[in-house]
């Protein structure tokens, strides 16, 4: 966790819903900047025109919050071949819009987002938006689980403080021993009952 305070942009890429968080982490204490989705519509735009909407929008946000770090969720899955590379066309727009601010963005899989926010790293999606909305403090549920996801990049890169060792898989002990990591990492994060 960071001491001293900082601005991460946690973006979780996607060719048709993109999403971004901004939060600020100053020791153990994370409050939200900014969140929410650039949104495009398959049918009104061609391909391209949803990449250079992308990066717009993603440059507009980076100009708007001034971040200190960008962190951006790894490729992991897709349907079909197009699906992966729409997904990486989409994440090349968005690495290239940190990138002309001045800011190589940290990587981090899935997997290591969810063991940072929820301590599984096989979190489903609603479990990892419940723990996002629980550590920030937010009333409001985000309409898209791609924001949720992209403050939980933020997250990940706020408790990491950089891209974590390669996860290990295994079973039920080194699911307690992260969250046992988490916990020493969180403590005022967690709730004893």
């Amino acid at each position: 966790m960071y001491s001293l305070s900082l601005r991460i942009l946690g973006i979780d890429p996607g060719s048709v819903i993109c999403g971004y968080g901004v939060i600020d982490v100053s020791g153990a204490d994370m409050t939200i900047v900014e969140y929410g989705v650039v949104a495009l519509k398959r049918t009104s735009l061609s391909f391209p025109g949803r990449l250079r909407e992308i990066h717009s929008r993603l440059s507009a946000v980076i100009e708007r919050t001034n971040p200190n770090v960008c962190a951006i969720e790894k490729m992991f899955y897709a349907k079909n071949v197009l699906s992966l590379t729409q997904l990486a066309h989409a994440r090349g727009v968005a690495m290239l819009a940190c990138a002309q601010a001045g800011h190589d963005p940290i990587e981090y899989t899935p997997m290591q987002v969810k063991r940072s926010v929820t301590g599984r790293g096989a979190a489903p999606k609603e479990q990892v938006q419940h723990m996002v909305r629980a550590i920030l403090s937010m009333e409001e549920t985000p309409e898209f689980f791609d924001a949720t996801d992209a403050l939980a990049v933020a997250i990940c890169h706020a408790v990491n403080g950089g891209p974590p060792e390669k996860l290990k898989r295994g079973g039920a002990t080194s699911k307690r021993q992260a969250w046992k990591d988490f916990v020493e990492k969180n403590p005022s994060r967690v709730k004893k009952s």
